[in-house]
């Protein structure tokens, strides 16, 4: 019994406290909604994502994770409707000459849900959100929008995973096992204008404890709040080409801060390439194209730097995009850089 509880302690100690909780992105430049509920509502259409991203390839049971978000505005009041700032569909709002003339969308609300499957090993972690944001009109330039998600974890331990030898068979201690269903709860803030964005936002706010033993002294895993910094700035090259370098800083505790520093180059707002460094864990490779004004296609991969790259073969990331009810036709959208 002694052998099968230590087992379960390192499980449970090392996946649900020590490590990170929340998955791992590496395209979270191009939907920050994942990481700030502050972003729901922030384009003029319905935004919808669905991911997918195998790390660590090569190694068994390394992290997986499915990902479907969708993000829309309230109201039937186009956010840029006025002529400096959007006159006719099909009016690029990524192109030079509009930054030139953007105004602030008029304060409005949004909403949106997200839902996300992860798995680590023999622990698994499925989260449903619902997300509301307050976008603010500061000036006539400047939006500030606050938001909040709150929804429900399901944190489950497939015991059949771990090897305890006959230990299962006679241990109440492991039989009784069960999956942790916690509330959940975020917040953040995010600055925007036509060529810069900054935000800040903290997950995992509510304190969670996690029993998986009905041993008193093996119940120490704990959730832990994450805290996002985030900022970028839109740079022209020409009135075909611009590039955007933009930065994160992720807390999570007792783990280092981990700082990520990325660049993407865009053509004609339909194809862009872009490439990241995550210190002391990899660089990345990362490329997009919008295939149509309701759907785009991008994919990253990850080189791993650390110590995982003897075993690794680096990690994989797609993400499908829809715009729908894309009223202005537009192949990219106005906030998500």
């Amino acid at each position: 019994m002694k052998r099968a509880l230590y087992l379960l302690f390192l499980v449970v100690s090392t996946l649900a406290v020590t490590a990170q909780q929340r998955p791992q992105y590496t395209q979270y430049i191009f939907n920050n909604y994942l990481l700030n509920p502050a972003l729901s509502g922030i384009e003029n259409y319905t935004d919808v994502k669905m991911g997918f991203r195998k790390q660590w390839a090569g190694i068994d049971n390394a992290p997986k994770t499915s990902f479907v978000t969708a993000n829309w505005k309230l109201g039937g009041d186009y956010l840029w409707k006025n002529a400096l700032s959007m006159a006719e569909p099909n009016d690029d709002p990524m192109s030079r000459n509009y930054m030139q003339n953007y105004t602030a969308s008029a304060s409005h609300h949004g909403v949106g849900v997200v839902a996300i499957y992860d798995q680590q090993g023999p622990i698994s972690r499925f989260d449903v959100d619902l997300t509301y944001a307050y976008h603010l009109r500061l000036t006539g330039t400047l939006n500030l929008s606050l938001g909040v998600a709150a929804g429900m974890s399901r944190v489950g331990l497939d015991v059949s995973a771990l090897t305890f030898g006959d230990v299962l068979q006679i241990d109440p201690a492991v039989k009784d096992i069960k999956n942790q269903l916690k509330s959940d709860l975020g917040i953040g803030l995010w600055l925007y204008g036509a060529r810069f964005f900054t935000g800040a936002s903290m997950q995992q706010i509510i304190p969670q404890k996690l029993s998986f033993s009905t041993n008193a002294g093996y119940n120490l895993g704990k959730e832990v709040p994450h805290y996002f910094i985030t900022a970028g700035y839109k740079l022209f090259v020409d009135d075909e080409i611009n590039i955007v370098p933009s930065m994160m800083i992720k807390k999570v505790s007792p783990t280092p801060v981990s700082i990520d520093v990325n660049l993407k180059m865009s053509i004609k707002e339909r194809f862009w390439i872009g490439g990241s460094y995550r210190r002391d864990d990899s660089f990345s490779g990362m490329a997009g194209v919008n295939i149509s004004k309701l759907l785009n296609l991008t994919y990253a991969y990850d080189f791993t730097t650390s110590d995982l790259n003897k075993v690794s073969n680096g990690s994989h990331e797609i993400v499908l995009g829809l715009q729908l009810n894309n009223v202005y036709e537009v192949f990219s959208g106005q906030k998500m850089w």
